[in-house]
């Protein structure tokens, strides 16, 4: 039997394709490879290929699907206006690392060469949930290369008392359970609790999306166990970009008071 979710990849891919980005395997280093999609290189009057001359907007999907599933219609709106970046993180998508390491350092590290291979020198990092953390990081680590942040359901760290706290709020005893689910029934609480609307679908559709989409499930483990920072450890870096927070009233995962609070401390 057909997976369906399998199926739609293709036609979603050349969705994208139209909207003129196309793959990257970028290998970092040995044994670390990053896909990122990207558009084609701008040719510049006297015929050579350079950077391009639009402004760079990389786009960081969250934990329970890559970046293209994540941003397909981001892609299209954004794409007249900005050179449109479309990263996989470490373990999802095209993208693993041979390193042991599992942090969103390693991370934003990994995201940094990638696209400064690709020819990036300054960029906009869009985060959603994981991939906020990540792009915060990113500009942490890297502010010469990334001159704003914009930020949507997410945290600067994930703090041991936070994650604690939340899990007991939705009822979980993991990020694990919570966020890779092994079953229909834990695909369909993650759905209930990352969406407004509530949707349903048959059983099936969910069965192929774990599938599909639910790999590298050792390593993605241990990607949650890295993200817990210890109370005593946490911090709100002070980051000299601009950021913006896009927060949704109904967000059951990260309250509205918490972007409060960054901003405040920002």
């Amino acid at each position: 039997m057909v997976n369906l979710v399998a199926a739609m990849m293709p036609p979603l891919h050349g969705l994208v394709k139209m909207a003129g980005i196309s793959p990257h395997a970028v290998e970092i280093e040995p044994g670390t490879v990053m896909n990122i999609w990207a558009p084609k290189k701008n040719r510049m009057r006297n015929g050579k290929v350079g950077t391009h001359v639009k402004r760079a907007i990389v786009l960081v999907h969250g934990f329970a699907g890559n970046g293209i599933i994540t941003w397909p219609f981001q892609v299209w709106s954004l794409r007249k206006k900005y050179a449109v970046y479309v990263p996989d993180l470490l373990f999802f998508g095209g993208s693993s690392t041979a390193r042991p390491e599992r942090s969103p350092v390693l991370q934003a590290e990994c995201l940094a060469k990638a696209l400064r291979k690709l020819g990036v020198e300054r960029c906009t990092v869009v985060g959603f949930s994981y991939g906020g953390i990540v792009a915060f990081k990113m500009a942490e680590l890297h502010p010469e290369m990334v001159e704003a942040v914009v930020a949507s359901g997410s945290e600067t760290e994930l703090s041991e008392s936070f994650s604690r706290d939340m899990l007991s709020r939705l009822r979980f005893s993991s990020l694990s359970e919570m966020l890779l689910p092994e079953s229909v029934e834990g695909c369909k609480a993650l759905l209930r609790i990352g969406m407004h609307k509530k949707l349903s679908f048959p059983n099936r559709l969910y069965k192929d999306f774990l599938q599909v989409m639910f790999v590298h499930t050792k390593e993605r483990a241990e990607l949650l166990e890295g993200l817990i920072v210890l109370d005593k450890d946490t911090k709100i870096p002070k980051l000299s970009q601009k950021i913006h927070l896009l927060w949704g009233e109904e967000d059951q995962i990260f309250k509205q008071e918490l972007a409060q609070h960054m901003r405040d401390e920002k």
